[in-house]
């Protein structure tokens, strides 16, 4: 008995050292690194779904599950090379424009002189309504510039510390302030859709420059000309786009689908540069480029001569109306 169980220990130690020095062997047999024995393209057709490599997992964000994304290496690379030669043509050619334009026609003037006597163009909840969307979207543009090009203009300037500081309030900012923004550009387009309607008249209006090429050439014009027009219209079809593809920025599972929220933050990216070099021709308008503008925004009230100049039609209407005086031609207020 004691023999046999002796044996039988021998054998046992036996196989066990032929099955460990047999481990290296099929190791190496069965798992060489090769591209025979690793298939790697099938492992990697068994993975891909569309035009992206996928992995399993367990938690509900469906987006998490991209492993490789080709696409990815396209949306970085706009990012830092096409967007930025975008913005810059776009919005500094803009302002070399504009400079330009300055330099050769001047500020437009009051013809006849100032008048003094007033007349409402835009009421206190027009104006409202109007502020609200111009400081959201002063500070939308601001914060979203320093998000796309901060590291490149601001990093360097005023170093890490501040310029991570300035970026995080900034994307708060960016984040809560597109929903004031998005409410006024809904009352926008009620209260002003109605007087911004294309017509024949506007084609009047851009033959001749809108008069701004040179004096004397004041087409006629309602309560908005065709320039102006053009500005709501930009305003509202760009808005609308800003604020879709904000939307989905905001909250990334509702595309539940990385390739579509990479095409709205390149679709948000370009309209957003665009948008910013038009506001910037509008903004020169209101402001330096013509004399008086300003008033229309600032106190609500213009004087009665730029109104004719600029809106002759419109004064038309509100003299029918009995809201404006009707004092004959244009003239200019008398010195004191």
């Amino acid at each position: 008995m004691s023999i046999a169980l002796s044996t039988l220990k021998a054998v046992c130690a036996a196989v066990a050292v032929l099955f460990v020095l047999a481990q290296p062997a099929a190791a190496q047999l069965s798992f060489k690194p090769t591209a025979d024995a690793v298939h790697e393209d099938q492992l990697l057709k068994a993975l891909k779904e569309g035009d992206k490599i996928t992995g399993r997992i367990t938690i509900p964000d469906p987006m998490a599950r991209s492993l490789i994304q080709p696409a990815g290496k396209d949306w970085r690379d706009f990012q830092r090379h096409t967007l930025p030669v975008i913005g810059g043509v776009a919005i500094l050619g803009m302002l070399a424009l504009l400079t330009i334009f300055l330099m050769v026609r001047g500020r437009i003037r009051v013809e006849h002189g100032f008048s003094g006597i007033k007349i409402l163009r835009f009421a206190s909840f027009e104006r409202f309504t109007h502020w609200l969307t111009a400081s959201c979207f002063i500070i939308l543009a601001l914060s979203g510039l320093n998000i796309s090009f901060g590291r490149i203009l601001i990093l360097p300037i005023f170093g890490a510390e501040a310029f991570s500081t300035l970026t995080a309030w900034g994307k708060i900012a960016h984040n809560y302030l597109a929903f004031p923004f998005m409410l006024g550009l809904v009352i926008m387009f009620l209260i002003w859709v109605k007087d911004n309607i294309p017509g024949k008249l506007d084609l009047v209006w851009i033959r001749k420059g809108g008069g701004m090429l040179k004096n004397g050439e004041h087409p006629p014009a309602k309560r908005f000309n065709a320039g102006q027009k053009g500005i709501f219209w930009m305003v509202i079809i760009g808005g609308l786009l800003m604020s879709v593809s904000g939307w989905f920025m905001l909250f990334p599972y509702i595309p539940a689908n990385v390739t579509a929220l990479q095409f709205w933050t390149v679709i948000h990216a370009i309209i957003a540069v665009l948008f910013i070099a038009g506001i910037l021709a509008h903004i020169y308008i209101g402001t330096v480029g013509m004399e008086g503008a300003f008033d229309a925004m600032g106190t609500g009230e213009v004087d009665l001569n730029w109104a004719k100049e600029h809106h002759s039609l419109w004064v038309e209407e509100e003299q029918a109306k009995g809201r404006a005086p009707d004092t004959g031609s244009p003239r200019a207020m008398p010195a004191e």
